[in-house]
């Protein structure tokens, strides 16, 4: 790949360190005024400030223009692989129907379910290569995406091989977390202990053995899984060596957090209605706040307390949750809009949100995230001077170049 150097910064903002950041520590980067950097290999081997340039000689010179630049955004909750979209569902919506109204009447999840498995492999890979191509577009160079709109076992792992093939070919780094109970399909209505025991028995072990998948997930919420059968499924997916990931605290508080916080998952997510006791069992867990405000804008719904979590000791991540029906949006740059004006986070928290401790959540930390010699060269090139202009400029991509591994991917 050669060498490469990136120079005329005129502020290089980032975390530092390959851990998650909580309290205090989220709102701290580090801030080099007209810097360079100097990268071999797809890796960061030396920054500069003050002006002053690497030694040696380059095969490929980027001129920043004195242009603020950030570690490559990374999206650590996304449901990118599905079937047919759910726009119909406007109607519904605006007519009063809430999320698990459409639930029950057979639509939302379920809906996408039915598309999903109806859906070719190939169609599945070529659309979602569409969606990286889009959040690479917007400043993402690292993701997770799960599963979890199949619900069978033939579904499940059509969709898990469909992010294992982008993974391997895409120039975005995609985590695969499978999120079977993702709700009871059709064929288990009423039987939600039974599909628990099957994914169990039959569909972890499969995925386990075919290496296609990193986490597994489970929606803990009224009306799907409950949280005794949260933890059975969890505590088998720890068993089986996978990291644990769980969606709590969206609608209900049903015991959720709690349970992330004595398993030490490695995320809990949504949060909208966490409790002050689910906050206590997360920080006590080490476990890092998954937080989606865009699903909170779009379902017209409160904001989970990022704040307060910050101040509690939990890592606050943010991310897009993009998925066809509660949050339409793949667009990172207005999660960072709505960490600081719904959050209430300052730009460095904010910064640390959607970087490094997402990175941590999806187990990359050691490899993105921050801006650091030794750290893959993922960067971001903004047409803004520095990230408060990224925060307050709503609905805009700013976005100049987005850099991969040492490599030009996007210039606008």
């Amino acid at each position: 790949m050669g060498r490469v150097l990136i120079k005329n910064i005129g502020c290089l903002q980032t975390p530092v360190g390959s851990y998650s950041h909580k309290g205090s520590k989220q709102g701290v980067n580090e801030k080099y005024l007209d810097a360079a950097v100097a990268i071999e290999d797809g890796i960061i081997k030396e920054i500069t400030t003050g002006g002053k340039l690497p030694a040696g000689d380059f095969d490929e010179v980027i001129d920043a223009e004195g242009k603020l630049v950030t570690p490559g955004l990374v999206d650590g909750h996304t449901h990118l692989v599905f079937g047919g979209y759910r726009q119909h569902e406007i109607a519904m919506k605006l007519a009063g129907a809430d999320y698990l109204d459409i639930l029950r009447a057979g639509g939302g999840i379920l809906d996408t379910v039915r598309k999903t498995r109806a859906a070719s492999k190939e169609e599945l890979y070529e659309k979602t290569w569409g969606f990286l191509d889009e959040m690479m577009d917007m400043g993402v160079t690292s993701c997770e995406a799960k599963s979890g709109y199949g619900l069978d076992l033939e579904s499940e792992i059509k969709m898990l091989e469909v992010i294992g093939d982008l993974a391997e070919n895409h120039a975005m780094d995609v985590v695969p977390t499978f999120l079977g109970p993702h709700a009871v399909p059709p064929e288990y209505e009423g039987k939600g202990d039974e599909y628990i025991e099957m994914t169990c028995q039959e569909i972890l072990p499969e995925i386990k053995k075919r290496k296609l998948a990193v986490y597994c997930d489970i929606f803990c919420e009224d009306s799907v899984f409950n949280a005794e059968q949260s933890r059975k499924y969890l505590t088998c997916a720890a068993g089986m060596g996978f990291g644990l990931k769980i969606h709590a605290d969206e609608i209900e508080a049903i015991g959720g957090t709690e349970l992330a916080g004595e398993l030490g998952a490695a995320s809990a997510e949504h949060l909208i209605a966490i409790t002050e006791s689910g906050m206590d069992a997360m920080a006590e867990g080490g476990v890092t706040a998954m937080c989606l405000p865009a699903t909170s804008f779009y379902l017209g719904k409160t904001y989970a307390p990022a704040k307060t979590m910050v101040e509690k000791g939990i890592p606050v991540a943010m991310a897009s949750d993009f998925n066809p029906g509660s949050c339409p949006s793949l667009n990172l740059q207005i999660v960072i809009n709505l960490g600081c004006l719904k959050y209430k986070l300052t730009p460095e928290e904010v910064l640390t949100a959607v970087t490094i401790n997402p990175a941590c959540a999806i187990g990359l930390g050691e490899k993105v995230g921050t801006a650091e010699v030794g750290k893959q060269a993922d960067l971001v090139i903004w047409n803004a001077p520095d990230f408060e202009m990224v925060c307050y400029r709503l609905g805009s991509n700013l976005v100049d170049r987005v850099i991969k591994k040492g490599k030009i991917t996007v210039a606008r």
